[in-house]
């Protein structure tokens, strides 16, 4: 059986607090405490500097955006990190890694992200798990990746999730096992994450790791599929398995099938 991929998503993510300025005018009075030292308002001015911390819902209040400046952005989270911020040295090991505003310097970035991480910052942790699963900044290391990748995953991060279903499902630095394949990827797939529902559709097809069932094999694939007619990417392949499995249902388990979806589509939009 052909599992989607053995392979692990390996983006790293970008680590975001909701800014406290998107909900208050008092600009001024955040830059005396920034100056005073006071650390979240330091985090809080370098993302005022910052447009990756920018959303439509920031737009629409009329910030200006004519101070976007990466260098000074990574001064004042700079500042905040060196006195323990875990956001800012999360968004830091960012700067770092994508090069914004200082030199790309993976091992510079992986530092930071550590600092965050080990004060449990899940954005953090998983993207130490991707730096392990590549060697990028650190040693490649599948053990380490897949202790990275479950703290983030205990904190309900989802492709943190389905990257551990990987591991497991492949027995990368982690015992191979089925069982353990299946429990995360359903928790990363009840999130949402297309991937990990079209895993999971596969291996109810063949029934590894779970009993076979065509019916819930077919509702995760039309899922996944679903995911991919908005978000895109390998609609045709996901659509050709939900027709393979289709093909071995009856009637009634198609039909319950596409209820159960219609279901949990219904339940999930209300979320």
């Amino acid at each position: 059986m052909r599992l989607l991929s053995p392979l692990l998503a390996v983006v790293v993510a970008l680590s975001f607090v909701a800014p406290l300025w998107a909900q208050t005018p008092a600009i001024d009075a955040l830059r005396v405490l920034a100056d005073q030292g006071d650390p979240d308002a330091q985090y809080e001015f370098g993302c005022m500097h910052d447009v990756g911390c920018l959303d439509e819902a920031v737009l629409s209040n009329g910030l200006e955006i004519d101070s976007m400046d990466d260098a000074e952005a990574g001064h004042w989270y700079r500042l905040a990190a060196d006195q323990g911020h875990a956001a800012a040295q999360s968004r830091l090991g960012d700067f770092y890694h994508f090069g914004y505003g200082v030199p790309r310097d993976y091992a510079e970035a992986m530092r930071w992200y550590r600092s965050a991480a080990v004060q449990g910052g899940a954005v953090a942790q998983y993207n130490l798990g991707v730096s392990y699963a590549i060697g990028r900044g650190v040693p490649l290391d599948d053990v380490e990746a897949a202790r990275w990748y479950r703290r983030a995953a205990d904190q309900g991060y989802t492709v943190a999730q389905y990257n551990l279903g990987n591991l497991y499902a492949t027995g990368r630095g982690v015992p191979q096992d089925d069982v353990e394949a299946v429990r995360w990827y359903r928790f990363a797939a009840e999130q949402g994450h297309a991937d990990a529902q079209w895993n999971l559709g596969l291996m109810y097809e063949v029934g590894i790791g779970i009993p076979q069932d065509y019916v819930a094999a077919h509702m995760w694939l039309h899922l996944s599929a679903a995911r991919r007619t908005s978000a895109g990417g390998n609609l045709d392949l996901v659509a050709h398995d939900r027709a393979r499995v289709a093909s071995k249902m009856n009637t009634g388990q198609f039909a319950e099938a596409q209820r159960l979806a219609r279901e949990w589509i219904a339940r999930h939009s209300r979320n």
